[in-house]
């Protein structure tokens, strides 16, 4: 459910498509003006696949990468883009296996077999792109951008925040602990972590390493737990693992946290 508290209603957000080749610079106005075959030529890069949600009304946003579960992009995920947008950012959602063929699963299985057929070096390199994708866009702030990842795409956004130097925020929910240590010294941003403490992926050993690292490389990383919350609680589509109140605390937690780092309020 949309905030009675956001700037803006689900009435009020556009969507679409886009697809933009991962790892290059993106073509420009000036380069199809004076290439009359950009548009027919074959294309030689793998695409980013991806849908947008943003605000309707004039003005320029701050941008979000939205980054999925093992799912895929699945409509939940497409659901929190709406749901981000109306918040007042620009949101993108790139289908993290479309180099696999882009599939969609709701069995636990395959999804488990899709995140590791994931290539997480190639999967940043297409997250990094739609940053600089986002930065051709008119009504979006250039390099005013964060990242927002849950479960699989909460593991990457902790990832992301440490290779990508423009970046203003990232918000992992329920993510596993990347890997090295020593990667976490190269956080470039602030991060907001939401713990959910009946978690298999992560335990509470995972979380207080986290905390240390976090005071022995001065990182500014947040941490937030849910005592009675299992993996997966921000799902609403998932009644086994859905918990209400500790969805409602992380939304409210992670509205403030990109407000304060994106907006500057």
């Amino acid at each position: 459910m949309v905030s009675t508290t956001a700037p803006f209603t689900l009435q009020q957000i556009g969507t679409g498509t886009s697809r933009f080749p991962s790892g290059v610079a993106l073509p420009t106005i000036t380069d199809a003006s004076v290439d009359p075959y950009i548009r027919t030529r074959p294309i030689q890069t793998v695409q980013v696949e991806c849908i947008e949600f943003w605000p309707q009304e004039k003005g320029t946003y701050p941008g979000i990468v939205l980054l999925h579960e093992w799912w895929g992009l699945n409509s939940q995920i497409k659901d929190l883009g709406a749901r981000l947008a109306c918040e007042g950012y620009g949101v993108i959602i790139p289908n993290l296996y479309g180099r696999i063929g882009g599939m969609v699963t709701g069995n636990a299985e395959v999804a488990e077999a899709l995140m590791g057929k994931l290539n997480d070096s190639m999967a940043l390199q297409d997250i990094n792109s739609c940053c600089e994708f986002l930065n051709s866009r008119e009504f979006i702030k250039r390099n005013i951008h964060g990242v927002v990842g849950y479960g699989m795409g909460g593991t990457l956004a902790m990832k992301f925040a440490c290779q990508r130097k423009r970046l203003r925020g990232a918000v992992s929910y329920y993510g596993r602990m990347i890997q090295p240590d020593s990667a976490l010294e190269n956080a470039l941003c602030p991060i907001l972590y939401h713990y959910a403490e009946q978690d298999p992926w992560v335990s509470g050993q995972d979380v207080q390493r986290l905390r240390e690292l976090a005071a022995k490389y001065n990182k500014p990383i947040a941490i937030q737990s849910y005592s009675n919350a299992p993996h997966a609680f921000s799902d609403e589509t998932r009644p086994e693992s859905y918990r209400e109140a500790a969805a409602t605390e992380a939304w409210a937690t992670t509205a403030m946290f990109l407000k304060k780092h994106l907006q500057g309020s």
